[in-house]
């Protein structure tokens, strides 16, 4: 069989699952993730022709696929949200973006430099691409869909906070960029506190702004939303405009997107075509997730985590079990949440596709050696995976015990 119509069935088999799995596995500690990277463990022993995934080779195609994939994530995250924008109704989201995640940033940095011999550039590329947590695998923990009146504390905090933090992450990214190209030199940080922080952040949340408001009266002011033709188109239309209009003017796309949906969402925020919109995005994530779970699956099996080390393991293990925990933690203090809420909101933070977007993108645009890639690419990838089975399996009963579905 060739591998092109191999590829084409495999994948026929991922979204069939994608649409009747979820109903099967409730009750059960598996999650579709799980499966996905289950079987693509599997399929290098069964088909061992399959085209070989190195991510170092195609870190090109892994980069715009992962794009792809948390645009879309993202636009659903936003899409779903009911609750306004507020300083103290998103202060949960606040201290976990302003505390949590440098911490997290900045212990794995340490961690990387100690542990794994990794060069500053490196590490705090290490820190950034897996210190944000994943919009595209977190389904379970988010959220319900627009209008249903799930938005408990934890759900709202983790579905918000992997909004807006794959994002905020981008500018440590281009940190670690700019440290390999220029060193610590006092010129390129201060491009980089101009450029990467200042103006990104800026123009991504302000184009955001103008393309959700944009949109969203174009629908249900010049249109009526119950006679258009096409609710996928409106929803991809979205999404791809935010996202290209920012990047052009060298903002950060991905906060556009998220910022353009919660603008959207605020829009005749009673109306049902918010739903047709949430529904479609969905879908189109979990046809995404499907591919690139099982392409993660494969490169594992292929050799991913080959030169996989001890102190890796014991980073992976304390990033999961300590690290994100105690920062999570620290970040929620004093705000008002109770105890169990908060070490959930600490505990749950998700590793996924974002990971793999932000480690491509750093990869191609950074100066590190093959052997620092490959050595983050490791870690970066055994931290997932640990997560996918972890998160997989504790996070939906976690969920019941709260009392949300």
């Amino acid at each position: 069989m060739k591998s092109y119509d191999l590829i084409l069935f495999l994948l026929g088999l991922a979204f069939l699952a994608a649409a009747i799995l979820p109903r099967l596995l409730r009750g059960w500690p598996l999650s579709l993730p799980m499966l996905y990277v289950g079987a693509g463990l599997i399929l290098p022993f069964a088909w061992p022709g399959l085209p070989r995934i190195d991510p170092l080779d195609r870190s090109g195609l892994i980069e715009r696929l992962t794009e792809m994939a948390v645009i879309i994530s993202l636009m659903s995250a936003g899409l779903k949200i009911d609750r306004p924008l507020g300083w103290r109704s998103w202060a949960t989201t606040r201290r976990l973006l302003t505390i949590t995640m440098p911490l997290c940033i900045l212990a794995l940095t340490v961690g990387g430099i100690w542990l794994l011999g990794l060069p500053l550039a490196a590490a705090i590329l290490l820190g950034a691409v897996i210190a944000p947590t994943d919009p595209v695998l977190a389904a379970s923990v988010q959220v319900g869909p627009p209008g249903e009146e799930c938005e408990h504390e934890v759900r709202f905090a983790l579905t918000s906070e992997a909004g807006l933090n794959d994002g905020l992450a981008f500018p440590f990214v281009n940190l670690a960029i700019v440290i390999a190209a220029t060193g610590l030199a006092r010129k390129g940080l201060e491009s980089w506190l101009a450029v990467d922080v200042a103006w990104r952040i800026g123009a991504g949340t302000a184009i955001g702004v103008f393309i959700g408001w944009a949109v969203a009266w174009l629908v249900f002011r010049l249109c009526r939303p119950e006679v258009m033709i096409s609710d996928g188109f409106v929803a991809l239309a979205l999404t791809l405009v935010a996202y290209g209009a920012t990047e052009l003017f060298n903002g950060y796309g991905f906060i556009a997107v998220f910022v353009a949906a919660l603008v959207f969402r605020r829009f005749e925020k009673d109306h049902a075509y918010h739903n047709s919109l949430h529904d479609f995005s969905e879908q189109i994530e979990q046809l995404f997730m499907a591919a690139l779970l099982l392409a993660f699956g494969v490169a594992i099996t292929q050799g991913l985590l080959a030169g996989l080390r001890w102190q890796t393991v014991l980073l992976a293990v304390l990033f999961l079990l300590v690290i994100r925990p105690l920062a999570g933690w620290l970040g929620l203090i004093r705000s008002g949440l109770p105890a169990r809420h908060r070490l959930l909101i600490a505990g749950l933070g998700i590793r996924g596709v974002g990971t793999f977007y932000y480690l491509a993108y750093g990869v191609n645009f950074g100066n590190l050696t093959e052997t620092a890639a490959r050595e983050i690419w490791s870690a970066a990838g055994w931290i997932v995976l640990l997560s996918v089975i972890l998160h997989g399996a504790l996070a939906p009963r976690f969920m019941r015990r709260l009392g949300q579905p």
